[in-house]
């Protein structure tokens, strides 16, 4: 299978990296000669320094060879444009990066008019992700899966002695929740009933909903919940604006603080529901005149991650409920964990999994990048013709470094067990390590010999072992 990655920005190095793990031949074209210097010394890739939009380009590549052709620069005409020529020329699948607002409304239009099987708006799809945090009542970030029948939370154990020091399969009081992922000083870890936890390890707990919001409850710190009324979003850029639309449709109130003046003029057009605040946000002066502390939630959604970070920093000192930053890059990755900030939102691997599962196909049900995209929370259906239909989780003896959280059969989770056995409409939750995702997920939809699909994917040598 061949790929092409046009662009390789923060993005664009981010899918040809996970593309090369899911076994694709990729070439990545960039007119910067620097960034192309970057990738081709540190990803095994087949990487040209030229201007995609140029034919004689897209035909000396032969792009009716490539199976996917995925436009990720700076530019989304650039990108629209790209994809339309390449699948003109042959190529399979054309998926396009567009982040303008102004588009918004005509996406459908501009995709089947232009020939472009996918269109992915990172900041959009950044701020769908935020705004289903803040909607949740409690404050440990957390996600969903199985229409809301299988919940996930992040937490740090801290100096807890109830996790510290013990097996996973010693640990009580957990409320019928299973400990699915760890993340140690920013590396991740898939465990198993043996492994010890330690002091200041992030678990990811998953388990039903109901008992996913009474740990949250519980453990959170805080003594009584609050629902989001309103909100205060730093920075009036395209991530700021797509927060502020959503929030808006939810009733919530809603202040941008926003430093270039022309731009506060733009946004009281677009959303003349918000309060527009002219001023710099990084100036705790400014938002304490604002009276910050008086909000239920801030964001920081500025273009500078360090300014997110440490703003959002900030608002969390001054006692607000729900404190949360977007960033783009992965250079903050193994300290995240220590900051006091609630959550932590990066636009790479929040895009980069909608790419994934598009690229995975229809047997992908959802896809998220978890713990800094270092594990995979894949949601998967098994088909009746699937050689693991009907086997029990005991016969399938799974390699380590791969995790089934849970089944749902017939509206209704199941925490599973070795004596399982997967049925035919299961809707699985699967947990992995990023690197060895793809042949899990090629594995649990295989309709070839299951003990060579298996010995193959353990051959591999990519699990390591606790």
């Amino acid at each position: 299978m061949k790929a092409l990655v046009v662009g390789a920005g923060k993005l664009g190095y981010r899918l040809a990296a996970s593309l090369i793990d899911e076994d694709y031949e990729v070439t990545v074209v960039d007119n910067d000669e620097d960034v192309i210097e970057n990738i081709s010394s540190s990803l095994d890739v087949f990487s040209i320094c030229a201007n995609a939009l140029d034919f004689g380009v897209l035909e000396e590549l032969d792009i009716s060879l490539f199976d996917y052709v995925i436009a990720t620069t700076t530019n989304d005409e650039a990108n629209v444009i790209v994809c339309t020529i390449s699948k003109k020329l042959g190529a399979k699948y054309a998926i396009a990066r567009v982040r303008d607002p102004e588009y918004r409304k005509h996406l459908d239009f501009i995709s089947e008019e232009l020939e472009i099987d996918k269109i992915i708006n990172p900041d959009n799809a950044t701020a769908r992700s935020i705004v289903k945090y803040l909607m949740k009542r409690y404050q440990l970030y957390y996600d969903e899966f199985a229409g809301g029948k299988v919940s996930l939370v992040e937490f740090n154990i801290g100096n807890d002695p109830n996790f510290i020091g013990k097996r996973i399969m010693d640990i009580e009081k957990i409320n019928n929740l299973l400990i699915s992922a760890i993340s140690r000083s920013g590396d991740a870890i898939i465990p198993n009933g043996n492994t010890i936890l330690k002091e200041n390890d992030v678990i990811i707990l998953a388990g039903k909903s109901e008992n996913i919001e009474l740990f949250d409850k519980e453990h959170a710190g805080v003594k009584k919940t609050r629902a989001l009324r309103s909100t205060m979003i730093l920075g009036g850029g395209k991530t700021g604006l797509y927060l502020a639309i959503l929030l808006l449709k939810e009733n919530i109130d809603v202040t941008i603080v926003e430093i270039n003046r022309e731009r506060c003029l733009e946004l009281k057009e677009i959303v003349p529901d918000a309060e527009i605040i002219n001023g710099d946000g990084t100036d705790i002066a400014v938002l304490e005149e604002e009276m910050l502390h008086t909000y239920d939630a801030f964001v920081a959604a500025t273009g500078i991650d360090e300014a997110n970070l440490l703003m959002s920093l900030v608002a969390k000192q001054t006692g607000i409920y729900k404190s949360v930053a977007k960033i783009s890059r992965t250079n903050y990755d193994k300290i995240l964990d220590k900051l006091d900030i609630d959550a932590v939102f990066n636009t790479s691997y929040i895009t980069a999994a909608e790419i994934l599962k598009e690229i995975r196909g229809k047997s992908s049900l959802s896809l998220h990048l978890l713990l800094n995209g270092q594990v995979e929370c894949a949601e998967l259906i098994i088909k009746e013709r699937y050689l693991v239909c009907g086997k029990s989780l005991e016969e399938l003896n799974l390699p380590p470094g791969i995790l089934i959280i849970a089944v749902v059969r017939n509206n209704e989770m199941i925490v599973p067990n070795g004596k399982t056995v997967l049925q035919a409409g299961d809707r699985i939750v699967l947990f992995s390590k990023h690197d060895v995702a793809p042949k899990m997920q090629k594995f649990f939809s295989s309709e070839g010999k299951l003990n060579d699909v298996l010995n193959s994917f353990k051959n591999r040598g990519r699990v390591n072992e606790l």
